[in-house]
């Protein structure tokens, strides 16, 4: 899943790991395959049902009704009782049970149970007047369930079609834990089964599931039985069923029909996912060394968005929400591309990672979207290298670090217990932790050793569920390099190594004495933690590398300056002494973009959080070269514009921040231009966008008349600018302009652009504006699952009105707000306050609404907070000293 971000806590039942027989060792497993050598085995693997009984196959009949909201359904699940039992238990959520009846195999009659249904560990038991004895069987029920607003379960998207008529489609999101709304179920990824679904559907809709269609029937009326393909084993997760007016577009890749579903009139907005996701199958067929399984892989887009996600990984049927998967040319932009190549990468890689090999447990997420979010990136540098995808990594090492450096952050691999406890593990440390450390790995082991690598896990464990360890032992036998030792300390512990380098030139070479600690924000008088670092360093007359550990030397040949972590491969802050900083600083320009990035980005974390001098990072920011790559370029911006941010209620300091922004940005924006050039870098419209809507935000005022100008001649608005200048409207708007950009959203008729506009009323400065954007979010107008961003939008710029708006109306808010993360909003939307009394009130919302288990998010909000007083009361004084003696 591609995540941006379920209620408190549901406790199932003990979240313990429960013994099996060793008949059911293989259960999951590959055919033919034992536990002893493939991956988990079901002895081990964490488990919140009995075991007793276990589902080989379902055979499931859904009929919706789109209209009433609800679906009627038939389970057919065939089980292997492996030790005599009077129940069977499974998941079931939300469902109503009519009847249920098991049967042997052959058909004969093996008992009537009755039902129980426990609401609070979400499962049904069946309990049989005797007891079953050892055997295969088929389990039958009779259910009902409801369709949702939001994304979880089978949940509704309502939308105008392009003739203006209102139309509704249907999609299923089970990840992680709601496939238990839609059938009942043994809804734990280590229970794998194969599939066949039937559903009965209006004759005039187009129905899409995991495999291709089957056959379908006419039942007159205008329904049809539509019947699927039997999928391979897999997790109930990926299960997939879709619905609507939709339209489909093809192509070979190999032997696999790749295609593309969107509602009627947006299919040409799909050809760029379309041939992408042709180029990127066969490529990953030979990466992995394991052909994809299934005839087709889907790609569907969906209007509508969600706080949390933006795609799902369903096995041969992709979900998208439109934002991530279509080009609307109105808003085409280069960043809209690799923004759609790399989620679509992202999703492609999960067919490998994830589904055809699948982690055991909540446990081991990371498995999943560490390994498909460095995919991607892999993928950008074979097929869009122009994009720098080296560069836009340590963004998301740089997302990382920024949660990793609080005390309420976790380990990548962490246990977890509850519903809720997996659905907050989609997070930066699973997602870009993860990815940050794989990139490591892959650097230390060495690219083509850490390939044969992959492809063992992969032919040794495909069809499998595997834990963490099953993959280092493949590759600590390819690359004959400790990387399981390397590995546990960065996955099985938190936090960030922090590598203090000291230099000295003697004889023509440079020798840097290395010293770990650990990088924090909020935790000065902790003991440090101890890694195994992957240490690289250049210098002009050379490279050299070390497993650091404690103490440790590297020299390295020449007196220039010299690069610590060069490359940024490493999951790791460098700390250089003051004279060694100097001179990297005074020769920033003769160093690599990628060195460029990371010495900026260390800066900041290190000033911020007092370990360097804030000034460090601002003459960076000074010195760069004119030709600085776009994205280092963009980094400096918003390095301007996040201390911009702090002078929110400082006149004085945003004048100065203003000033300083428009002598370092403003000549840069001039220079590109507000139209895309030729023969500009590719990454350059990216650059364009992100200074116009820094300077929009600091309300330099030859930009925001510029974008003012544009707004009122729309058709001189390029479309790769045209959120940018939108956006510096929006947050510069007065009543008029305000009225001006709610009639375009009510009057647009993309809706990918739509819920962009309606965001964008929430971005105003002026706070009688975002009331009534935040009004306008608990009507009807913008659509349930635009309410949500509306509020968000608010959240950035005005986290307190934001936390007050919706505890004032809490219950009418959280209707909107996807059940998957609802326990993460109210959190997320109050991290960017800098008010003390935030703190309070916050607590207070937790003890209120949140179980003791589902505070984390909060509680890391609360860190943020704190540590942005801090930094207002003992950073940014140094910040105004320097804009004064630097004459702004």
């Amino acid at each position: 899943m591609k995540k941006p971000y379920r209620r408190a806590a549901l406790a199932l039942l003990a979240g313990v790991a429960l013994p099996l027989s060793a008949s059911a060792q293989d259960a999951g497993q590959g055919t033919g395959a034992s536990s002893t050598t493939k991956g988990a085995t079901a002895d081990t693997v964490t488990t919140q049902l009995p075991r007793s009984v276990r589902p080989s196959h379902y055979d499931i009949t859904v009929t919706p009704d789109a209209q009433a909201m609800t679906f009627a359904g038939k389970a057919a699940i065939t089980v292997d009782v492996v030790e005599a039992t009077s129940t069977i238990t499974l998941h079931a959520a939300d469902l109503a049970i009519a009847k249920a009846a098991l049967a042997t195999k052959a058909g004969k009659k093996a008992g009537t149970p009755t039902v129980a249904i426990d609401a609070e560990t979400q499962t049904a038991t069946f309990t049989f007047a005797k007891p079953i004895a050892p055997g295969s069987y088929v389990l039958s029920i009779d259910y009902a369930g409801k369709i949702n607003t939001q994304a979880f379960g089978l949940f509704a998207l309502d939308y105008k079609a392009a003739d203006g008529s209102q139309k509704r489609a249907l999609f299923t999101q089970f990840e992680n834990s709601d496939a238990r709304r839609f059938m009942p179920s043994w809804d734990e990824p280590f229970c794998k089964a194969t599939f066949s679904l039937k559903t009965v559907v209006p004759t005039s809709e187009v129905a899409v599931g995991n495999l291709p269609v089957e056959s379908r029937k006419d039942l007159g009326n205008g329904k049809t039985l539509v019947t699927f393909g039997t999928s391979p084993k897999m997790s109930t997760y990926l299960l997939f069923f879709g619905l609507g007016d939709f339209e489909r577009k093809t192509k070979m890749a190999g032997q696999t029909e790749v295609g593309v579903l969107t509602k009627k009139g947006d299919l040409a907005q799909a050809d760029y996912a379309l041939n992408a996701s042709a180029d990127l199958l066969p490529w990953m067929n030979e990466y992995f060394g394991e052909k994809y399984p299934l005839p087709k892989l889907d790609h569907i887009a969906a209007p509508g968005r969600s706080q949390f996600f933006s795609a799902m990984e369903n096995w041969g049927g992709i979900f998208y929400f439109e934002n991530a998967m279509l080009l609307d040319p109105k808003i085409a932009s280069n960043a809209l591309r690799e923004r759609i190549f790399t989620v679509v990468a992202h999703e492609m890689a999960h067919q490998w990672f994830g589904d055809l090999v699948t982690m055991s447990w909540w446990d081991d997420l990371w498995l999943n979207e560490g390994f498909a979010s460095w995919m991607e990136s892999l993928a950008t540098a074979k097929f869009h290298p122009e994009w720098h995808p080296e560069l836009s990594a340590l963004g998301s090492r740089e997302a990382a670090m920024a949660q990793d450096a609080y005390a309420t952050t976790h380990p990548v691999i962490h246990h977890i217990a509850t519903v809720e406890e997996a659905s907050q593990a989609f997070d930066s440390i699973t997602y870009s932790k993860g990815e940050s450390v794989i990139r490591m790995l892959e650097a230390y082991a060495g690219s083509d050793q850490w390939r044969a690598g992959v492809q063992a896990y992969m032919a040794r464990y495909n069809h499998s569920n595997t834990v963490t360890d099953d993959l280092w032992r493949e590759i600590d036998k390819t690359s004959g390099k400790p990387i399981s030792e390397i590995a546990h300390d960065f996955t099985l512990q938190p936090g960030i190594p922090l590598v203090k380098v000291t230099a000295s030139c003697a004889a023509g070479s440079t020798t840097l004495a290395l010293e770990q600690g650990e990088f924090t924000r909020d935790r000065a008088d902790k003991q440090p933690l101890n890694w195994r670092v992957p240490v690289r360093a250049a210098g002009q007359g050379g490279q050299a590398e070390t497993l650091l550990q404690g103490k440790g030397a590297l020299k390295v040949a020449g007196c220039g300056p010299v690069v610590v972590n060069a490359g940024q491969s490493g999951y790791y802050r460098v700390l250089y002494d003051a004279k060694t900083f100097a001179g990297l600083a005074k020769g920033i320009a003769t160093v690599q973009p990628v060195d460029q990035l990371g010495i900026l980005n260390d800066a900041v974390a290190l000033g911020y959080a007092g370990n360097q001098p804030m000034a460090d990072m601002l003459d960076l920011v000074k010195n760069l070269p004119a030709d600085a790559s776009p994205q280092v370029m963009e980094r400096a911006a918003s390095v301007i514009g996040g201390l911009a941010d702090f002078a929110k209620t400082d006149p004085k300091r945003k004048a100065a921040l203003s000033r300083f922004a428009s002598a370092r940005l403003l000549p840069v924006l001039n220079a590109l231009g507000w139209t895309p050039k030729a023969d500009e870098q590719a990454t350059a419209g990216d650059l364009r966008a992100s200074l116009i809507e820094t300077l929009g935000g600091l309300g330099e005022p030859t930009v925001v008349a510029e974008a003012r100008r544009r707004f009122a001649d729309p058709a001189s608005i390029n479309p790769s600018v045209k959120v940018a200048v939108l956006t510096v409207v929006a947050k510069n708007a007065d009543a008029q302009t305000w009225d001006a950009l709610h009639k375009m959203a009510q009057e647009e008729t993309s809706a990918q652009v739509r819920t962009t506009l309606y965001s964008l009323l929430g971005r105003a400065e002026d706070t009688t504006l975002t009331q009534k954007a935040l009004a306008l979010s608990l009507t009807d107008e913008p659509g349930v699952t635009t309410s949500p961003v509306i509020i968000s939008s608010v959240g950035a710029a005005h986290p307190e009105q934001a936390f007050d708006f919706v505890l004032a109306n809490y219950d009418a808010v959280m209707k909107r707000v996807d059940v998957s993360g609802a326990t993460r909003y109210v959190g997320r939307l109050s991290a960017g306050s800098g008010d003390p009394a935030m703190v309070g009130k916050l607590d207070a919302y937790a003890k209120a609404h949140l179980a003791a288990g589902s505070r984390r998010p909060v509680d890391e909000a609360i860190a943020k907070i704190q540590d942005r007083v801090k930094v207002g009361q003992t950073r940014l004084p140094e910040v105004d000293a320097w804009l004064a003696k630097s004459g702004y």
